[in-house]
């Protein structure tokens, strides 16, 4: 087992899949990239036909009403994507728009604030593994997963309402074990901070995992998802305001078995359902 998982490490060292991103400027209170992030997708566009688009995230300055930024960032979302479309690039089936506007931590430079984040994933070889197999991304790719997810996760709760689900892609675990891996914590703890600025929040937490060889029990997606449930506790959350439960193979995102890293990691994630708000 050990050789297995040092053979796939070195693989996958060449040939990780990991979440990239492209970021696209806009100048002041415009919702059409600028003349420079013009030139500039143009080029990412000519060497990346093959991505596959997963978000778009839009963000503006800290002038004007939050409802007048919210609504400027989403018809820059809406253009960046119409241009990438036109383009003939590929979009996931499950592709998230999110307009942040300027509820986010900005720059003190407010024209890198005023952008469109494109998250796409590159093709690569396919790999079809058991989950207890499966190697986490690396501490560097998932941090940058966690940095996103965390400056969002606030306007995520905002959006939805009751019966919604929000996913969370940050949060891993080691091999085949109930461990949150260290850079996944900042999310966890950016999770425990919005259920203390938002005592009337009631979430389940629901634990999915991966790949054709596991069992659909939900054994060890239940033990993850109790395993935040536990961190919450233990954090001075009650425990009327949360429940668990693990789904194992039995609701994915993409059809098992998967047919590349991209569509494993899109099936093992945490989901939580807004029970009350």
């Amino acid at each position: 087992m050990k050789l297995k998982i040092i053979l796939l490490l070195l693989f996958i060292s060449i040939n990780l899949l990991g979440q990239k991103q492209m970021e696209v400027f806009f100048d002041f209170n415009k919702d059409f990239p600028n003349q420079s992030s013009i030139l500039e997708i143009n080029e990412w566009i000519a060497n990346n036909k093959n991505v596959e688009i997963t978000r778009l995230l839009g963000y503006c300055d800290s002038i004007d009403t939050k409802n007048y930024n919210k609504k400027l960032a989403e018809r820059r979302i809406e253009n960046v994507q119409d241009l990438l479309k036109i383009n003939g690039l590929k979009f996931s089936e499950n592709l998230e728009k999110l307009a942040i506007g300027k509820d986010f931590d900005r720059s003190n430079n407010q024209a890198i604030n005023r952008k469109v984040t494109i998250l796409y994933f590159e093709p690569k070889a396919n790999i079809l593994i058991s989950e207890s197999d499966s190697i986490p991304f690396f501490s560097s790719e998932i941090s940058k997963i966690v940095a996103i997810e965390k400056n969002i996760l606030e306007s995520k709760f905002d959006s939805k309402s009751k019966g919604d689900l929000i996913r969370l892609y940050g949060i891993q675990f080691h091999l085949n074990s109930t461990k949150i891996i260290e850079p996944s914590l900042p999310l966890l703890e950016e999770l425990l901070r919005i259920m203390n600025d938002n005592p009337k929040l009631k979430i389940e937490i629901q634990g999915h995992i991966c790949c054709q060889f596991v069992n659909i029990n939900g054994g060890l997606s239940s033990l993850r998802a109790k395993t935040i449930y536990k961190y919450l506790i233990q954090n001075n959350i009650e425990k009327t305001r949360l429940r668990y439960v693990g789904f194992g193979t039995l609701k994915p995102i993409y059809k098992i078995p998967e047919q590349n890293q991209m569509e494993e990691q899109g099936n093992r994630r945490v989901e939580i359902l807004i029970i009350e708000k």
